[in-house]
């Protein structure tokens, strides 16, 4: 029963969708049933992977800005994955490092597409309401913020289309499950329109350049199938865009300011040093501001002055591009394809495990090394896959390295951004975990940045690498193209671009790779796209850039050093049986504690009973070995221990070999020749050699002989030549099932088994 004041009218929702088929399965794009008040909303499902993205926008430009204010945010969801959040609160938190780049994944490719002079706020958000390991969502957000963007009103040239390209089994495939990325050699995310590739993200196992290409291009093809995709969504569900007039452009002011200039702007433009550069070009825009609102009325001068910069911001541009385009001249007087200046050095820091230090241009990245045991790796606590990772790169942008004082903070999506590009382009050629056992983490400082600070982290990642002795296959190196356009089609790909030209021109082009080949791949586009013949040449170019930045790092270190630092811990790996790991953890990790505590080394345990010990005490090391083989180890036919003599009989001594377990040594087993009385050759407490010679396979008690170990008789010998020990009379030996306990203790005289009742043995 409803009453009139408190019933809600409800209304049926029309329900949208479009599918495709891409790598053999459905991809469905859906709007109407979710998130109506959004200004665009579309769930996108690829199997039973399904993500939300909704788009708003403000109705009017925010005050005070020049320029797009875009944000979005990539939202995980734990339950989406059945997963209860790991911390404290039990709810999300901040965003995961895997949010975070998938956010700047999704930014990169849209914000080209709003019209120029767009100033209205506009957020994208993603949120993940299904994953199941098999589809990755990262390319499904870019699909669906470009979706839900394209339905919407908000002005957009889009659609977009993304996917995620493999190498396996020498072949180019889209979209594969993501376990196949652990044996693929490429790992490739292309975003485009129907004409043209606007970014390119990727990871490789030194891919050639020409291989890379054809996966971008193939992978541009599903774009634009994904791109038709959304176009008939929009024609079943599109809203009309608003109305969106860009800002009247007047050059008359840019004109009069260009002819009072002269040749003033190119002369500060082209100084060769950063800060002469700077210093003059603001020099002069104060003398351009000055002069041209002296006139103006105290109430309008603000607006005026903001024009004035403005202009002489676009006439610095068009300055910096013309002489490229035209003249072929740099801003600091290079050649197109020109690198700037390099310096290398490595071991420049003491005690810490190594460093290299990489000076190209105005560029100085100093990258830190530091290794540790396997239980220091990462853990990780989002949607993915992977749930730990040995290999850390982190990236750290003071701004001090730009000659600006601002505020310190935690790192920006920029610093998280550029870190994960270094790390993904070394991962190529780092060794296995049995190879080297180490967790590695870098740091990265840029402590003078003009330009492709990302690329100059990765040469620096690989010095310091090799000079901390990881045995890495090849050195790698980077390097960042750029390009400048006009609209008459000219274009130029400028090799080693420094700040000026990144912040001027229309692409961001980052290659990092081997001789080899290619392993780390970044492209961002600033205008609606580029060619292949544009994107070939720029492959071209980064290839013989690389080539020679690797030149100069190999004429420092070529190689990985032979040992480590003297600070780095060594790690010993030793094999455990499997079912011997609950005796070395103890109840509530009680055992492993104690030897920790006792020997000052770090042990992990790996599942499958492999036990890593690090510590650079060299003493402490073997110690902790020894107490770890005593915790686990099996005494086997032919084994030497030296071990503690802790008891002695008439017919023996019983000898401690591991902890817990002893032996007993006949007493025709204890000399060479032929004893009387065991106290004439050992007393308690003495430490023996002794050699196993038998193991009971259902008692499990162990006998043990000096005189195999003091003769040299192994026990192939002693089987050979059917030795068995001899009783002190010189008969038939004694029964050995006459001592019982983990200590071997006998029960005395045999007058004395009649005084109690034998225990039953228990299975």
């Amino acid at each position: 029963m409803c009453y009139a004041e408190d019933c809600i009218q409800m209304t049926e929702h029309q329900v949208y969708t479009v599918s495709t088929e891409i790598a053999g399965r459905t991809l469905t794009l859906e709007a109407g049933r979710f998130a109506e008040q959004a200004d665009g909303a579309v769930t996108v499902r690829y199997g039973d992977t399904v993500l939300l993205a909704t788009v708003v926008a403000a109705k009017e430009p925010r005050e005070g800005i020049d320029f797009f204010p875009l944000t979005v945010d990539y939202e995980e969801r734990m339950y989406s994955a059945g997963k209860i959040p790991g911390n404290f609160f039990k709810r999300e938190g901040r965003p995961t490092t895997t949010a975070i780049l998938t956010s700047r994944l999704t930014d990169r490719p849209l914000r080209p597409l709003f019209p120029k002079g767009y100033y209205n706020e506009v957020q994208v958000i993603i949120t993940t309401f299904s994953i199941d390991m098999v589809n990755d969502p990262g390319p499904m957000a870019i699909i669906g913020a470009s979706a839900a963007l394209a339905i919407s009103d908000i002005p957009f040239k889009g659609p977009v289309g993304a996917v995620q390209m493999t190498h396996l089994d020498g072949k180019v495939a889209a979209n594969p499950p993501m376990s196949e990325l652990e044996r693929s050699r490429l790992d490739l995310v292309v975003a485009g329109t129907k004409d043209a590739v606007l970014m390119v993200e990727a990871g490789a196992y030194e891919l050639t350049e020409d291989e890379m290409l054809e996966a971008v291009m193939q992978g541009h093809a599903v774009c634009k199938q994904l791109c038709e995709l959304q176009e008939e969504l929009v024609r079943l569900c599109g809203k009309p865009k608003r109305e969106f007039v860009p800002p009247a452009v007047d050059t008359s002011l840019e004109e009069t300011i260009s002819a009072w200039m002269g040749k003033r702007l190119r002369e500060a433009v082209r100084s060769k040093s950063k800060q002469e550069r700077e210093e003059r070009t603001a020099a002069l825009k104060a003398e351009v501001v000055a002069h041209f609102s002296a006139d103006e009325p105290e109430e309008e001068l603000p607006t005026r002055i903001k024009d004035v910069s403005k202009a002489f911001e676009k006439l610095l541009k068009e300055e910096v591009r013309n002489a490229i385009l035209d003249e072929g001249i740099r801003v600091d007087g290079r050649a197109t394809t020109e690198i700037r200046p390099i310096s290398v050095d490595v071991g420049v820091i003491p005690r810490v495990h190594g460093t290299g230090l990489f000076h190209r241009g105005q560029t100085q990245v100093l990258t830190v090394t530091t290794l540790g045991s396997p239980g220091e790796e990462q853990r990780l606590d989002d949607l993915g896959i992977e749930t730990s990772k040995r290999y850390i790169h982190h990236y750290n942008f003071p701004p001090f390295s730009t000659g600006e004082a601002k505020r310190m903070g935690s790192p920006r999506r920029r610093d998280i951004g550029h870190g994960a590009l270094a790390e993904r382009s070394l991962y190529a050629v780092l060794p296995t975990l049995e190879e080297f056992p180490y967790t590695m983490r870098l740091v990265s400082e840029v402590l003078s940045s003009n330009g492709s600070s990302s690329m100059a982290s990765v040469c620096g990642s690989s010095l310091s690498l090799m000079d901390a002795g990881v045995p890495i296959k090849r050195p790698v190196a980077g390097v960042a193209m750029g390009l400048i356009t006009d609209p008459d089609g000219r274009w130029t790909v400028l090799t080693d671009i420094q700040g000026l030209e990144d912040a001027l021109g229309d692409m961001d082009f980052k290659v990092a790779g081997t001789s080899e080949g290619i392993t780390g791949l970044q492209m961002d586009i600033k205008t609606t796209g580029i060619t292949y013949d544009i994107m070939r040449q720029a492959f071209a170019q980064a290839r013989d850039g690389r080539l020679f930045i690797l030149d100069k790092m190999n004429a420092v270190i070529n190689s990985p050093r032979s040992e480590l630092s003297p600070f780095a811990p060594r790690i010993i790996t030793v094999q455990i049986p499997v079912e011997k790991i609950g005796a070395l953890i103890g109840p509530g990790g009680k055992t492993i504690r104690s030897i920790i505590e006792a020997t000052g080394a770090q042990i992990d345990v790996e599942d499958d009973g492999r036990v890593f010990i690090a510590t650079s005490d060299g003493e402490a090391a073997q110690k902790a070995l020894a107490m770890v083989e005593g915790l686990t180890r099996e005494a086997k036919i032919g084994d030497v221990f030296l071990g503690k003599v802790v008891s002695i009989k008439p017919f023996g001594a019983f000898v401690s070999i591991l902890p817990g377990k002893d032996g007993m040594v006949h007493i025709s087993e204890l000399s060479e020749n032929r004893i009387e009385n065991v106290e004439d050759v050992i007393q308690v407490g003495d430490e023996i050699n002794v050699m196993v010679i038998d193991v009971d396979r259902v008692s499990g008690k162990i006998s043990l002989s000096r005189r195999a170990v003091l003769t040299g008789e192994s026990a192939e010998d002693r089987k050979a030549a059917g030795a068995a020990p001899r009783s002190r009379e010189g008969g038939p030996p004694r029964d050995r099932g006459d001592f019982r306990g983990d200590r071997g203790e006998h029960r005395g005289d045999r007058g004395d088994r009649g005084d109690r009742p034998r225990p039953r043995r228990r299975d």
